[in-house]
């Protein structure tokens, strides 16, 4: 069996953003035939884009990337949040969002209660670049960031469509009960 032969690709600025209609997708509709279906099309979020206009707890900083405001998402969350050095955000919990995290830099710690023993006790998983972290829905915890020069950079993708943010008054603050 011989090998395909190379044929090499045209040359072309990769780095020049392509018009709707042009170039490698000429069948992408018009930019103004598809602001009238976002789910009709891919949505490029550039990271000097992201929206600062998001849930907040305190000594963190949430940024949405992908959202129902931002791309039309109906069924996901996902966005960075930064913790600066030497703080902790408040106890808080996500609703009914399921929340997963991915560390890009930094070392944060996440805290929270388990009671699985019958006796809560405070858990303390301390993370680096490349960690990822489970968060379920309802679960009270802070994310804290010991270090004193530099801040911590984690991405988070949630299951709801909007950032949900619970604050509390302490990682003891039940969950509440089903209406």
């Amino acid at each position: 069996m011989s090998a395909a032969p190379h044929h090499p690709a045209p040359a072309t600025d990769r780095t020049a953003p392509t018009c709707a209609g042009e170039g490698f997708h000429p069948h992408l509709p018009a930019p103004d035939a598809a602001a009238q279906d976002p789910a009709a099309r891919l949505h490029h979020v550039r990271a000097g884009e992201l929206d600062g206009d998001t849930a907040q707890s305190g000594g963190m900083r949430r940024f949405a990337a992908i959202s129902g405001r931002t791309v039309g998402s109906e069924k996901l969350w996902m966005g960075q949040t930064h913790v600066a050095p030497a703080t902790a955000s408040s106890d808080h919990h996500h609703g009914e969002s399921e929340t997963a995290i991915h560390v890009v830099s930094g070392h944060p710690e996440f805290v929270f209660l388990d009671d699985s023993s019958g006796e809560p006790v405070e858990v303390r998983l301390r993370t680096g670049p490349g960690d990822y972290v489970f968060v379920p829905p309802y679960v009270p915890h802070r994310e804290e960031n010991p270090d004193p020069e530099h801040e911590a950079v984690v991405v988070i993708a949630r299951s709801t469509q909007e950032a949900i943010v619970v604050n509390l008054p302490s990682l003891h603050t039940p969950p509440p009960t089903a209406s």
